[in-house]
Protein backbone atom coordinates (compact mmCIF):
# COMPACT_ATOMS: atom_id res chain seq x y z
CA UNK A 1 0.00 0.00 0.00
CA UNK A 2 1.35 3.43 -0.98
CA UNK A 3 -0.39 6.19 0.96
CA UNK A 4 -0.96 9.83 0.09
CA UNK A 5 0.09 10.89 3.58
CA UNK A 6 2.44 9.98 6.39
CA UNK A 7 1.52 6.77 8.20
CA UNK A 8 0.37 6.57 11.81
CA UNK A 9 2.23 3.31 12.40
CA UNK A 10 0.55 2.50 15.69
CA UNK A 11 -2.96 3.13 14.32
CA UNK A 12 -2.31 0.88 11.31
CA UNK A 13 -0.97 -1.89 13.53
CA UNK A 14 -4.00 -1.77 15.84
CA UNK A 15 -6.37 -1.82 12.84
CA UNK A 16 -4.76 -4.88 11.25
CA UNK A 17 -3.97 -6.90 14.39
CA UNK A 18 -7.43 -8.53 14.68
CA UNK A 19 -7.20 -9.94 11.13
CA UNK A 20 -4.04 -11.91 11.93
CA UNK A 21 -5.16 -12.82 15.44
CA UNK A 22 -8.32 -14.42 14.01
CA UNK A 23 -6.01 -16.80 12.14
CA UNK A 24 -4.47 -17.95 15.42
CA UNK A 25 -1.15 -16.34 14.56
CA UNK A 26 1.43 -15.42 17.21
CA UNK A 27 2.54 -11.78 17.02
CA UNK A 28 6.02 -10.30 17.53
CA UNK A 29 6.42 -6.52 17.23
CA UNK A 30 9.62 -4.62 16.50
CA UNK A 31 9.47 -0.86 16.39
CA UNK A 32 11.99 1.92 15.82
CA UNK A 33 11.40 5.54 16.72
CA UNK A 34 12.06 6.90 13.23
CA UNK A 35 11.68 3.82 11.07
CA UNK A 36 8.25 2.40 11.82
CA UNK A 37 7.23 -1.15 12.68
CA UNK A 38 8.09 -4.67 11.64
CA UNK A 39 5.53 -7.18 12.86
CA UNK A 40 5.74 -10.93 12.30
CA UNK A 41 2.78 -13.30 12.60
CA UNK A 42 3.42 -17.04 12.80
CA UNK A 43 0.88 -19.82 12.46
CA UNK A 44 1.23 -23.25 14.04
CA UNK A 45 1.42 -24.91 10.62
CA UNK A 46 4.53 -22.87 9.72
CA UNK A 47 2.85 -20.19 7.61
CA UNK A 48 3.85 -16.64 8.51
CA UNK A 49 3.31 -13.02 7.59
CA UNK A 50 5.53 -9.96 7.76
CA UNK A 51 3.88 -6.57 8.19
CA UNK A 52 6.23 -3.64 7.55
CA UNK A 53 4.88 -0.14 8.25
CA UNK A 54 7.05 2.77 7.10
CA UNK A 55 6.35 6.25 8.56
CA UNK A 56 6.54 7.92 5.14
CA UNK A 57 3.42 6.04 4.00
CA UNK A 58 4.43 2.63 2.66
CA UNK A 59 2.83 -0.51 4.12
CA UNK A 60 4.08 -3.92 3.00
CA UNK A 61 2.51 -7.30 3.71
CA UNK A 62 4.40 -10.48 2.81
CA UNK A 63 2.67 -13.84 3.29
CA UNK A 64 4.37 -17.21 3.04
CA UNK A 65 2.29 -20.36 3.12
CA UNK A 66 3.53 -23.85 3.89
CA UNK A 67 1.59 -25.37 0.99
CA UNK A 68 0.56 -24.48 -2.54
CA UNK A 69 -2.71 -26.40 -2.84
CA UNK A 70 -5.99 -24.74 -3.78
CA UNK A 71 -7.11 -24.44 -0.18
CA UNK A 72 -3.83 -22.81 0.85
CA UNK A 73 -4.05 -20.24 -1.95
CA UNK A 74 -7.66 -19.46 -1.05
CA UNK A 75 -6.72 -18.85 2.59
CA UNK A 76 -3.96 -16.46 1.54
CA UNK A 77 -6.30 -14.56 -0.82
CA UNK A 78 -8.98 -14.27 1.87
CA UNK A 79 -6.51 -12.87 4.39
CA UNK A 80 -5.12 -10.36 1.88
CA UNK A 81 -8.64 -9.31 0.91
CA UNK A 82 -9.43 -8.57 4.55
CA UNK A 83 -6.22 -6.55 4.94
CA UNK A 84 -7.04 -4.53 1.82
CA UNK A 85 -10.62 -3.86 2.93
CA UNK A 86 -9.47 -2.74 6.38
CA UNK A 87 -6.84 -0.41 4.96
CA UNK A 88 -9.39 1.21 2.64
CA UNK A 89 -11.76 1.72 5.57
CA UNK A 90 -8.96 3.25 7.62
CA UNK A 91 -7.70 5.72 5.02
CA UNK A 92 -10.91 6.74 3.19
CA UNK A 93 -9.44 7.27 -0.28
CA UNK A 94 -5.97 8.33 0.86
CA UNK A 95 -4.34 5.22 -0.62
CA UNK A 96 -2.41 6.17 -3.74
CA UNK A 97 -1.76 2.62 -4.92
CA UNK A 98 -2.50 -0.96 -3.93
CA UNK A 99 -0.30 -3.54 -5.61
CA UNK A 100 -0.70 -7.28 -5.08
CA UNK A 101 2.02 -9.48 -6.60
CA UNK A 102 1.51 -13.10 -7.65
CA UNK A 103 2.85 -15.78 -5.33
CA UNK A 104 6.43 -16.94 -5.81
CA UNK A 105 6.83 -20.70 -5.48
CA UNK A 106 10.02 -21.40 -3.53
CA UNK A 107 11.76 -24.74 -3.62
CA UNK A 108 9.53 -26.21 -6.30
CA UNK A 109 10.52 -29.35 -8.18
CA UNK A 110 10.40 -27.31 -11.40
CA UNK A 111 12.27 -23.99 -11.43
CA UNK A 112 10.19 -21.46 -13.34
CA UNK A 113 12.20 -18.31 -12.54
CA UNK A 114 14.96 -17.20 -14.89
CA UNK A 115 16.52 -13.73 -15.20
CA UNK A 116 16.63 -11.67 -18.38
CA UNK A 117 19.99 -10.39 -19.63
CA UNK A 118 19.40 -7.04 -17.93
CA UNK A 119 18.61 -8.64 -14.57
CA UNK A 120 14.79 -8.70 -14.47
CA UNK A 121 13.23 -11.82 -13.01
CA UNK A 122 10.80 -13.60 -15.32
CA UNK A 123 8.45 -16.42 -14.38
CA UNK A 124 8.07 -18.91 -17.22
CA UNK A 125 5.19 -21.32 -17.66
CA UNK A 126 7.50 -24.31 -17.20
CA UNK A 127 5.60 -27.53 -16.57
CA UNK A 128 8.24 -30.24 -17.12
CA UNK A 129 11.96 -30.87 -16.72
CA UNK A 130 12.80 -32.66 -19.97
CA UNK A 131 16.58 -32.96 -19.50
CA UNK A 132 18.94 -31.94 -16.68
CA UNK A 133 22.58 -33.04 -16.77
CA UNK A 134 26.01 -31.70 -15.84
CA UNK A 135 28.67 -31.95 -18.52
CA UNK A 136 32.39 -31.27 -17.92
CA UNK A 137 31.72 -27.69 -19.08
CA UNK A 138 28.30 -26.64 -17.79
CA UNK A 139 24.87 -27.55 -16.50
CA UNK A 140 22.47 -28.37 -19.33
CA UNK A 141 18.73 -28.08 -18.86
CA UNK A 142 15.94 -28.51 -21.36
CA UNK A 143 12.64 -27.41 -19.85
CA UNK A 144 9.20 -27.50 -21.42
CA UNK A 145 7.16 -24.30 -21.62
CA UNK A 146 3.49 -24.26 -22.60
CA UNK A 147 4.11 -21.16 -24.76
CA UNK A 148 7.62 -21.65 -26.08
CA UNK A 149 8.05 -25.42 -26.34
CA UNK A 150 11.30 -26.93 -25.10
CA UNK A 151 13.86 -24.36 -23.89
CA UNK A 152 17.62 -24.95 -23.77
CA UNK A 153 19.18 -23.40 -20.65
CA UNK A 154 22.95 -23.56 -20.17
CA UNK A 155 24.30 -22.80 -16.68
CA UNK A 156 21.24 -20.72 -15.87
CA UNK A 157 21.24 -18.75 -19.15
CA UNK A 158 18.23 -19.11 -21.45
CA UNK A 159 19.79 -19.98 -24.83
CA UNK A 160 17.06 -20.93 -27.27
CA UNK A 161 13.53 -22.30 -27.35
CA UNK A 162 11.66 -24.14 -30.05
CA UNK A 163 9.65 -20.94 -30.52
CA UNK A 164 12.73 -18.86 -31.36
CA UNK A 165 13.07 -19.12 -35.11
CA UNK A 166 13.27 -15.30 -35.07
CA UNK A 167 16.66 -15.58 -33.36
CA UNK A 168 17.99 -18.02 -35.94
CA UNK A 169 16.72 -15.97 -38.86
CA UNK A 170 18.20 -12.76 -37.43
CA UNK A 171 21.67 -14.25 -36.91
CA UNK A 172 21.57 -15.50 -40.52
CA UNK A 173 20.77 -12.07 -41.99
CA UNK A 174 16.97 -11.97 -41.68
CA UNK A 175 16.29 -13.62 -45.04
CA UNK A 176 18.28 -11.06 -47.05
CA UNK A 177 21.18 -13.37 -47.95
CA UNK A 178 21.56 -15.95 -50.69
CA UNK A 179 23.41 -18.95 -49.27
CA UNK A 180 23.18 -21.01 -52.45
CA UNK A 181 26.57 -22.50 -53.29
CA UNK A 182 28.29 -20.57 -50.48
CA UNK A 183 30.94 -21.57 -47.93
CA UNK A 184 29.65 -20.97 -44.40
CA UNK A 185 31.39 -21.21 -41.03
CA UNK A 186 29.27 -21.44 -37.86
CA UNK A 187 30.99 -20.81 -34.53
CA UNK A 188 28.94 -22.36 -31.74
CA UNK A 189 25.36 -23.20 -32.55
CA UNK A 190 25.34 -26.48 -30.62
CA UNK A 191 21.53 -26.52 -30.61
CA UNK A 192 21.65 -27.12 -34.37
CA UNK A 193 19.13 -24.43 -35.27
CA UNK A 194 21.37 -22.35 -37.54
CA UNK A 195 22.80 -25.41 -39.25
CA UNK A 196 19.33 -26.83 -39.89
CA UNK A 197 18.05 -23.60 -41.48
CA UNK A 198 21.14 -22.99 -43.64
CA UNK A 199 21.26 -26.53 -45.00
CA UNK A 200 17.77 -25.92 -46.44
CA UNK A 201 19.25 -23.05 -48.51
CA UNK A 202 21.59 -25.30 -50.59
CA UNK A 203 25.02 -24.02 -49.52
CA UNK A 204 28.20 -25.53 -50.96
CA UNK A 205 29.50 -26.47 -47.49
CA UNK A 206 28.71 -25.51 -43.90
CA UNK A 207 31.31 -26.13 -41.19
CA UNK A 208 30.11 -25.88 -37.60
CA UNK A 209 32.74 -25.63 -34.87
CA UNK A 210 32.81 -24.14 -31.37
CA UNK A 211 35.06 -23.41 -28.45
CA UNK A 212 34.83 -26.59 -26.37
CA UNK A 213 31.57 -27.48 -28.09
CA UNK A 214 29.72 -29.69 -25.67
CA UNK A 215 28.79 -33.11 -27.03
CA UNK A 216 26.14 -33.40 -24.30
CA UNK A 217 24.43 -30.24 -25.62
CA UNK A 218 24.32 -31.78 -29.08
CA UNK A 219 23.02 -35.07 -27.69
CA UNK A 220 20.33 -33.36 -25.62
CA UNK A 221 19.17 -31.13 -28.47
CA UNK A 222 19.21 -33.98 -30.99
CA UNK A 223 16.72 -35.83 -28.80
CA UNK A 224 14.64 -33.04 -27.25
CA UNK A 225 14.92 -29.99 -29.60
CA UNK A 226 14.06 -31.56 -32.93
CA UNK A 227 11.67 -28.75 -33.85
CA UNK A 228 14.78 -26.57 -33.83
CA UNK A 229 17.51 -28.82 -35.23
CA UNK A 230 15.53 -31.29 -37.34
CA UNK A 231 17.77 -34.23 -38.25
CA UNK A 232 21.07 -32.39 -38.86
CA UNK A 233 22.56 -33.48 -35.52
CA UNK A 234 21.82 -37.16 -36.17
CA UNK A 235 25.13 -37.34 -37.99
CA UNK A 236 28.14 -35.03 -37.66
CA UNK A 237 28.65 -35.05 -41.43
CA UNK A 238 26.12 -34.63 -44.21
CA UNK A 239 26.04 -33.96 -47.92
CA UNK A 240 26.82 -30.25 -47.46
CA UNK A 241 27.85 -29.87 -43.83
CA UNK A 242 30.23 -31.08 -41.16
CA UNK A 243 30.24 -30.62 -37.37
CA UNK A 244 33.65 -30.44 -35.71
CA UNK A 245 33.84 -31.23 -31.99
CA UNK A 246 36.90 -29.05 -31.51
CA UNK A 247 38.06 -25.78 -29.99
CA UNK A 248 37.26 -23.13 -32.57
CA UNK A 249 40.37 -21.00 -31.97
CA UNK A 250 42.94 -23.56 -33.25
CA UNK A 251 40.57 -24.34 -36.12
CA UNK A 252 40.31 -20.65 -37.08
CA UNK A 253 44.10 -20.25 -36.86
CA UNK A 254 44.58 -23.32 -39.04
CA UNK A 255 42.09 -22.09 -41.64
CA UNK A 256 43.78 -18.65 -41.69
CA UNK A 257 47.20 -20.25 -42.20
CA UNK A 258 45.84 -22.47 -44.98
CA UNK A 259 44.18 -19.51 -46.68
CA UNK A 260 40.73 -21.05 -46.43
CA UNK A 261 38.05 -18.40 -46.88
CA UNK A 262 34.32 -18.26 -46.21
CA UNK A 263 31.44 -16.27 -47.66
CA UNK A 264 29.75 -16.12 -44.27
CA UNK A 265 30.93 -16.50 -40.69
CA UNK A 266 28.15 -16.80 -38.10
CA UNK A 267 29.25 -16.41 -34.48
CA UNK A 268 26.77 -17.96 -32.05
CA UNK A 269 29.30 -18.58 -29.27
CA UNK A 270 28.39 -16.01 -26.63
CA UNK A 271 26.50 -12.80 -26.11
CA UNK A 272 28.33 -9.49 -25.83
CA UNK A 273 29.70 -9.33 -22.26
CA UNK A 274 27.97 -6.94 -19.87
CA UNK A 275 31.26 -5.99 -18.16
CA UNK A 276 32.11 -2.29 -18.39
CA UNK A 277 35.86 -3.05 -18.26
CA UNK A 278 36.67 -4.77 -21.56
CA UNK A 279 40.40 -4.44 -20.97
CA UNK A 280 40.14 -6.55 -17.82
CA UNK A 281 37.49 -9.07 -18.84
CA UNK A 282 38.67 -12.37 -20.33
CA UNK A 283 35.37 -12.70 -22.21
CA UNK A 284 36.12 -9.48 -24.09
CA UNK A 285 39.60 -10.76 -24.94
CA UNK A 286 38.07 -13.98 -26.28
CA UNK A 287 35.51 -11.99 -28.26
CA UNK A 288 38.17 -9.76 -29.85
CA UNK A 289 40.31 -12.79 -30.72
CA UNK A 290 37.35 -14.51 -32.38
CA UNK A 291 36.55 -11.33 -34.33
CA UNK A 292 40.12 -10.93 -35.62
CA UNK A 293 40.45 -14.58 -36.58
CA UNK A 294 37.02 -14.52 -38.25
CA UNK A 295 37.98 -11.51 -40.35
CA UNK A 296 41.11 -13.38 -41.49
CA UNK A 297 39.00 -16.24 -42.91
CA UNK A 298 36.21 -14.01 -44.25
CA UNK A 299 36.23 -13.21 -47.95
CA UNK A 300 36.65 -9.55 -48.87
CA UNK A 301 32.97 -9.34 -49.82
CA UNK A 302 31.82 -11.75 -47.09
CA UNK A 303 29.65 -11.05 -44.05
CA UNK A 304 30.01 -11.84 -40.36
CA UNK A 305 26.83 -12.26 -38.31
CA UNK A 306 26.57 -12.35 -34.54
CA UNK A 307 24.22 -11.71 -31.67
CA UNK A 308 24.82 -8.68 -29.48
CA UNK A 309 22.78 -8.55 -26.29
CA UNK A 310 19.60 -7.16 -24.79
CA UNK A 311 18.72 -3.73 -26.17
CA UNK A 312 18.63 -2.33 -22.62
CA UNK A 313 22.35 -3.04 -22.11
CA UNK A 314 23.39 0.05 -24.04
CA UNK A 315 26.79 0.42 -22.37
CA UNK A 316 27.82 -3.13 -23.26
CA UNK A 317 26.65 -2.71 -26.86
CA UNK A 318 28.52 0.58 -27.18
CA UNK A 319 31.70 -1.07 -25.87
CA UNK A 320 31.30 -3.85 -28.40
CA UNK A 321 31.00 -1.37 -31.24
CA UNK A 322 34.14 0.37 -30.00
CA UNK A 323 36.02 -2.94 -30.23
CA UNK A 324 35.18 -3.16 -33.92
CA UNK A 325 37.45 -0.20 -34.60
CA UNK A 326 40.40 -2.09 -33.08
CA UNK A 327 40.51 -5.09 -35.41
CA UNK A 328 43.48 -5.79 -37.68
CA UNK A 329 41.43 -4.63 -40.68
CA UNK A 330 38.90 -1.78 -40.95
CA UNK A 331 35.27 -2.93 -40.80
CA UNK A 332 31.79 -1.49 -41.06
CA UNK A 333 28.64 -2.76 -39.40
CA UNK A 334 24.89 -2.52 -39.14
CA UNK A 335 22.56 -3.77 -36.44
CA UNK A 336 19.01 -4.99 -36.13
CA UNK A 337 16.72 -5.35 -33.12
CA UNK A 338 14.54 -8.46 -32.98
CA UNK A 339 12.00 -9.78 -30.49
CA UNK A 340 13.07 -13.28 -29.44
CA UNK A 341 9.97 -14.91 -27.90
CA UNK A 342 11.47 -16.91 -25.05
CA UNK A 343 13.91 -14.13 -24.07
CA UNK A 344 10.96 -11.84 -23.29
CA UNK A 345 13.13 -8.89 -24.35
CA UNK A 346 14.40 -7.25 -27.53
CA UNK A 347 17.75 -8.56 -28.76
CA UNK A 348 20.36 -6.80 -30.92
CA UNK A 349 22.08 -8.57 -33.83
CA UNK A 350 25.11 -7.33 -35.81
CA UNK A 351 26.21 -7.66 -39.40
CA UNK A 352 29.91 -6.86 -39.91
CA UNK A 353 31.88 -6.66 -43.15
CA UNK A 354 35.32 -5.59 -44.28
CA UNK A 355 35.51 -1.97 -45.35
CA UNK A 356 36.05 -1.72 -49.08
CA UNK A 357 39.12 0.33 -49.95
CA UNK A 358 39.42 2.32 -53.15
CA UNK A 359 41.91 1.46 -55.85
Amino acid sequence: FSLNLAADCNAILKALQPIFQEQGMTETVHNWEDHGYLVTYIKKNGSFANLRIHPHGLVLVDLQSYNDDVKGREEVDQLLNKVEERMKELFHGNIKRVKRLPAILRGGVIDRYWPTADGRLVEYDIDEVVYDEDSPFQNIKILHSKQFGNILILSGDVNLAESDLAYTQAIMGSGKEDYTGKEVLILGGGDGGILYEIVKLKPKMVTMVASNIDQMVIDGCRKHMRKTCGDVLDNLRGECYQVLIEDCIPVLKRYAKEGRMFDYVINDLTAVPISTSPEEDSTWEFLRLILDLSMKVLKQDGKYFTQGNCINLTDALTLYEEQLSRLYCPVEFSKETVCVPSYMELWVFYTIWKKQTGI
